[in-house]
């Protein structure tokens, strides 16, 4: 399924950061961030944010978001 980073990447989306600022977070480049997000999208069968966040929610991928 998602890797963990992508997961932590969506964990962070969920509690309301930007893509820059999930850059920042993790110390990695904001490109990074963006291939992160698109694999989880393909993985997840989403179009946005806000459908892979739901989405992992509802597979129980974040924990306590």
């Amino acid at each position: 399924m998602l890797t963990p980073r992508e997961v932590e990447v969506l964990r962070h989306l969920s509690r309301g950061l930007s893509y820059a600022q999930v850059a920042i977070t993790l110390g990695v480049s904001p490109n990074t961030v963006t291939s992160h997000i698109k694999n989880a999208y393909r993985k997840l069968d989403v179009h946005t944010a806000a459908a892979a966040v739901m989405r992992a929610v509802e597979l129980q991928l974040l924990g306590q978001a």
